[in-house]
């Protein structure tokens, strides 16, 4: 089964300078052939235009504004109309929320950074057994709705 995957911008996508985190197009591409439904969100509004520049738009089933507190209320007041199956993201507060990976912040472009092959592989895991023992993952606080 797939995932409902929501991938924060500000320093989890992208570093200061707007440059893409290394491997992200790859990972985003492997993601929807495997199956999930991946979904952009960002706590300063729709960001689709970093979506459109990086050539990202055939993997990004939609873009949101992310909560940034009260997160489950906040999903029905930032029209989010589905629950995150997984969170990534460098915020640790969301991602305690909802579940999913703590990636070290990616301020400035570095192409040795292998945060995006890491994603990949705690998704994956976690896609198969429900759980992930690999450093950065979380397991969610909050329980989905009935329904939700």
């Amino acid at each position: 089964m797939g995932l409902n995957v929501f991938f924060d911008v500000d320093y989890t996508i992208l570093a200061v300078d707007g440059s893409l985190r290394p491997r992200t197009r790859e990972t985003f591409e492997r993601l929807v052939n495997d199956g999930h439904n991946l979904f952009i969100w960002s706590g300063v509004g729709l960001r689709k235009w970093e979506v459109k520049k990086h050539d990202l738009e055939s993997f990004v089933t939609g873009i949101y504004q992310k909560p940034i507190q009260d997160f489950v209320a906040g999903l029905e007041e930032m029209k989010v109309p589905l629950w995150p199956d997984f969170v990534i993201d460098d915020y640790p507060e969301i991602v305690d929320v909802f579940g999913g990976i703590l990636v070290s912040p990616y301020f400035f472009k570095s192409d040795s950074d292998d945060q995006m092959d890491r994603i990949y592989n705690i998704i994956t895991e976690f896609a198969e057994t429900g759980e992930s023992g690999r450093v950065g993952y979380r397991a969610a606080t909050a329980t989905r709705p009935a329904g939700g």
